[in-house]
């Protein structure tokens, strides 16, 4: 008796597991999908699931009216836009960032490996 316990014990054991690793994070980004797919917006840069980039011009209902190359406009349901792009200008300051403080490292390596040389 106390062996069916132990196997009832571990089916639940292992429904509660499948839920944390399994169907709470999918429901997670699902609900993340469709609040990024909500909050589109005229000129916002998208990329559709199937990889076609574009820039939003309208949204009508549940359709989104992407501009793939100028004066070509296409229609898609929400659900096809897979991904929001990071506008290029933020990009390009975060590259300047990055550039300028691998730039500080390197001169103080260098000033660093000076002052050791003249200590020998």
């Amino acid at each position: 008796m106390g062996g069916n316990y132990s196997s009832l014990i571990m089916i639940a054991l292992m429904v509660v597991v499948f839920y944390f690793l399994l169907i709470r994070p999918q429901r997670k980004r699902q609900q993340e999908q469709a609040k990024m797919q909500n909050s589109l917006a005229p000129g916002t840069g998208v990329m559709t699931t199937t990889g076609l980039f574009g820039t939003v011009v309208a949204i009508d209902a549940d359709d989104v009216i992407l501009e793939i190359a100028p004066g070509v406009e296409t229609r898609w349901v929400k659900a096809a836009i897979g991904r929001v792009l990071v506008p290029v200008d933020d990009v390009e300051e975060d590259v300047k960032a990055v550039d300028h403080d691998v730039a500080e490292t390197a001169e103080q390596q260098s000033e660093e490996r000076d002052s050791a040389s003249k200590k020998l």
